[in-house]
């Protein structure tokens, strides 16, 4: 199976606008997720895909390779989908242009789960165990079957501790995909849904259609870059 990493890159973030242009160490931020993906070498080719002629120049002038998106996308998925539409490729690995600490365990580990062809999406999650964390909006938590499916995936802390003698394991989504390239091209025909919109977490849409994600432990993974704050955490951690 052909495998590629595309890396969607938007330059005017809502949280933090032009975070991924931002200087983490010596490189910013999207030069390190594109050189760590590059560096797992798990990947025929990698890729990111950008509305931004900032981000292109970046990726293209240290020697990289990048793709203007056409037009807006609500998604990152939806960017992808555009540009492997007519591209050779069976599996299509969305690694988000904020994760500046992507390894190859995890990664070796999400593409191993499609030698099951029943398995059409997957992603990776981590152990959250800060308080803090838990129930801040902005870690999106997913809950899983016995199997490791998803059940569902929320901004709220999921599941909610009724019963205060219960410690459950929460864990969060870390925002990196992987699909068969049919899976992800179907994605976008269809309408957003209305958990997608109530959330603003585009992986619903899939649970909503019926469709399960195949849900990867992995251990820490690094600081996703969504504030100012983040990218403090994530040069400390540097």
């Amino acid at each position: 199976m052909k495998k590629s990493a595309f890396i969607p890159a938007r330059y005017a973030a809502t949280r933090f606008p032009a975070k991924l242009m931002q200087m983490l160490g010596n490189k910013t931020v999207i030069r390190h997720t594109y050189d760590n993906t590059i560096a797992t070498g798990l990947f025929d080719e990698v890729w990111v895909v950008t509305d931004s002629d900032i981000i292109y120049e970046e990726i293209v002038s240290n020697g990289g390779k990048a793709v203007m998106s056409k037009r807006s996308h609500e998604s990152g998925s939806d960017r992808i989908a555009e540009a492997i539409a007519n591209m050779d490729v069976d599996i299509v690995v969305n690694v988000q242009g904020d994760e500046p600490f992507v390894k190859r365990e995890p990664l070796e580990k999400l593409l191993q789960v499609f030698e099951e062809p029943s398995v059409q999406v997957a992603s990776l999650m981590q152990v959250l165990k800060e308080e803090k964390f838990i129930n801040d909006p902005n870690y999106v938590k997913v809950a899983v079957d016995k199997n490791w499916n998803s059940l569902m995936f929320s901004r709220s802390p999921i599941p909610y501790r009724r019963d205060q003698n219960i410690t459950p394991t929460y864990y969060e989504h870390i925002g990196v995909y992987a699909f068969r390239k049919q899976a992800l091209l179907n994605f976008t025909n269809w309408e957003m849904t209305p958990l997608e919109a109530a959330e603003k977490i585009e992986c619903l849409r899939y649970l909503e259609n019926g469709v399960l994600l195949k849900m990867v432990v992995t251990d820490y993974m690094g600081v996703e870059i969504d504030t100012p704050e983040d990218l403090e955490r994530a040069n400390a951690l540097l």
